[in-house]
């Protein structure tokens, strides 16, 4: 599989609806929790962030959209959102990947990059903080789940 990085926009929208909801299945069945964010994000809200300007980055297997990266830029910090790998892609290096890129996308004035992920997703928390991302707080997320929230200075 060769994978290409590039931006993606609000005609990708359904393709990054239907990766981000098969990916985040796993971590609903983990929490039991079938209201994440990420499963119940519209159509509409997806094609208004990827209109909003902000960094958005799509890992494409030739026409194929296989994994998506969104962020969100508030001052100095950039929050990495909605991180999804299609599943049966998981594990080849395309969510590093993308990470790295959006990473690298960061406006001038963005010093640190954040993004959060449930405190019993073990796997994400070795991947994120395998990337250079340290744990910084805890909270309950909008539908109770203990979360991590990890930050990477930009260099």
């Amino acid at each position: 599989m060769t994978v290409h990085i590039g931006p993606i926009a609000r005609e990708h929208a359904g393709e990054v609806m239907t990766v981000q909801r098969a990916a985040y299945l796993q971590e609903a069945r983990r929490y039991g929790a079938w209201d994440l964010p990420p499963l119940v994000e519209t159509l509409d809200e997806i094609r208004a962030h990827l209109s909003d300007g902000t960094p958005a980055l799509g890992a494409f297997d030739g026409a194929r959209l296989v994994g998506s990266v969104r962020s969100r830029v508030d001052g100095d910090r950039m929050e990495v959102a909605r991180l999804a790998v299609a599943p049966d892609v998981q594990g080849g290096g395309v969510g590093r990947r993308l990470l790295q890129h959006i990473t690298a996308q960061a406006p001038g004035e963005v010093e640190v990059v954040w993004l959060f992920t449930g405190a019993e997703s073990d796997e994400n928390l070795r991947f994120y903080e395998s990337a250079g991302f340290v744990r910084t707080s805890e909270h309950l997320d909008a539908v109770g789940i203990r979360c991590v929230t990890l930050e990477q200075k930009v260099i």
